[in-house]
């Protein structure tokens, strides 16, 4: 019965990395990878870099809603993507904070110490704010950030970037003197907060299409605290060198875009629910007098979910059977020699109480941005309920049975395979199923850092406010949950009770 077991779980592995396998290998060569941010803004911004290159003939892929800055800052130095949208503030008070002369010092200047460069600015200037809704703020008669001084109750609610940055929260609550404590959210969820009157203050995006449409005030930072935050296109140096031709074609984009054009932009995508593709390329046909048809959004959802899925039973395939592998004999191992046992388990206790996404931006630095990282997560997090299940399962075998298999004169393999594996194969196998279950919802946040998977229509969802896209996600991600345990049930019906 054992070896039905281990079959049976070579069979899942080998088809899933099958199926996902299928869908890989089809980027042209050596494509532009743009990144973008996880938020409106960025993806737009992307995606018109993108498409400019594309209608002009170059290959570009764009690796979208990657995550915060400091994950698309560390993907270019790496070269994991080649180009990204970023902004002048957040380069000298965030990702270069640390840099001498970093606030005063030429831009420039400042970028090529790190072997980056910047392309000129849009045109427009994205900067951070508070905001209130209107009849809240105008009932407390609050107009500067100051006003909130005299209001040591209000509710304050920031994104999370927003609220651990050095020029964000921290920076802003001593500059004013602030009593309020501030709770961090995403920040699309927090405009819904702020008009459903869970919270009272929220920061904004100056360009964000939501400040009109809720009809929200936008405090005045009376001490001058947020500097200018410059939309531009950043790239690495050394690979510009090699492509010039693609830094000349993404020029043309510099100056393009004023406050309000990003603006309209924005609300076409957030608010009008138009995909970033598709206002992209009315801007591009527009402006620039582009029209790169071949890119026009075609919305086909059994094709995005045949993506998507197999992303996902690739990502849990791979990272389950790895830890197959490992846990199964390290299970083995801890069961036989109970002193090394627990420091086994221990070890693995200690990997799963790392909250996942944290474990997920561990691995960037070492692996970078896309799937690898996100399946040695999901690698970590599989061991240890198929390893304490399995030394479970052998430990939890009767004394009375082992004596006798040793009086039988077996080998210690022949009493490990023939009788204490299929013995405690029932609780192997529910390790084993509680780590698949787990990895499918786990895998959803490898979408942050570009592995795509059912995160990807989720994550999509919330940034546009689109419930569509999250069921598109998330009914899928259940359904395989659901289709995994049906799997295990029918498998454990076939093997031997425990001991």
């Amino acid at each position: 019965m054992s070896g039905l077991l281990f079959r049976f779980v070579g069979l899942i592995a080998a088809g899933l990395i099958f199926t996902a396998t299928a869908t890989a290998g089809k980027n042209s060569s050596t494509p532009v990878v743009v990144g973008s941010k996880n938020f409106t803004e960025s993806v737009l911004l992307g995606e018109l870099a993108t498409q400019l290159l594309i209608a002009r003939g170059i290959p570009a892929v764009h690796r979208e809603a990657l995550g915060g800055s400091r994950i698309l800052w560390n993907a270019l130095q790496r070269g994991d993507i080649d180009v990204y949208p970023e902004y002048s503030g957040t380069l000298r008070f965030e990702l270069l904070a640390n840099v001498v002369e970093a606030t005063t010092a030429p831009l420039d200047k400042l970028l090529s110490g790190e072997g980056i460069a910047a392309l000129p600015p849009f045109g427009f200037a994205n900067n951070y704010a508070m905001g209130m809704a209107e009849p809240r703020a105008e009932g407390l008669h609050i107009t500067r950030v100051s006003d909130l001084l005299r209001h040591a109750g209000l509710k304050i609610g920031v994104s999370n970037e927003f609220l651990h940055r050095a020029d964000g929260w921290p920076g802003l609550k001593a500059a004013y003197q602030l009593p309020q404590l501030a709770t961090g959210l995403d920040h699309d969820l927090a405009y819904r907060g702020l008009v459903e009157g869970d919270l009272d203050v929220i920061d904004l995006y100056t360009t964000d299409a939501e400040i009109s449409y809720y009809n929200l005030r936008v405090l005045v930072d009376d001490r001058s605290y947020f500097p200018d935050y410059h939309a531009l296109l950043l790239y690495r140096a050394n690979w510009a060198a090699d492509r010039p031709e693609v830094v000349g074609l993404l020029a043309a984009l510099s100056g393009q875009l004023s406050e309000v054009d990003i603006s309209r932009l924005n609300s076409l995508q957030k608010l009008d629910k138009q995909p970033a593709k598709e206002v992209a390329a009315q801007f591009l046909e527009n402006r620039l007098k582009l029209a790169p048809a071949d890119v026009r959004p075609q919305s086909n959802l059994r094709k995005e979910l045949w993506i998507t899925t197999s992303q996902q039973l690739f990502m849990v395939g791979v990272s389950m059977f790895a830890a197959l592998l490992l846990a199964l004999p390290l299970g083995v191992l801890a069961a036989k020699k109970p002193a090394i046992g627990r420091l086994i388990l221990g070890l693995t206790g200690a990997v799963q109480t790392i909250p996942s996404l944290a474990l997920l931006v561990f691995m960037i630095p070492l692996l970078g941005i896309g799937t690898l990282p996100a399946i040695v997560a999901l690698f970590f997090y599989s061991l240890l309920p198929i390893l304490r299940n399995t030394e479970a399962g052998l430990s939890g075998i009767s004394h009375e049975l082992q004596e006798t298999a040793v009086a039988l004169g077996l080998s210690a393999w022949a009493r490990l395979w023939q009788i204490e594996l299929p013995l405690a194969s029932r609780t192997i196998l529910a390790g084993i199923k509680t780590a698949a279950v787990i990895n499918i919802g786990t895998a959803t946040l490898g979408a942050l850092i570009g592995a795509g998977g059912y995160g990807q229509p989720i994550l999509a969802g919330i940034r546009l406010d689109d419930t569509g896209l999250i069921l598109q996600g998330a009914i899928p991600a259940v359904l395989m949950a659901f289709v995994v345990q049906g799997l295990f049930s029918m498998v454990e019906k076939k093997l031997p009770a425990s001991s």
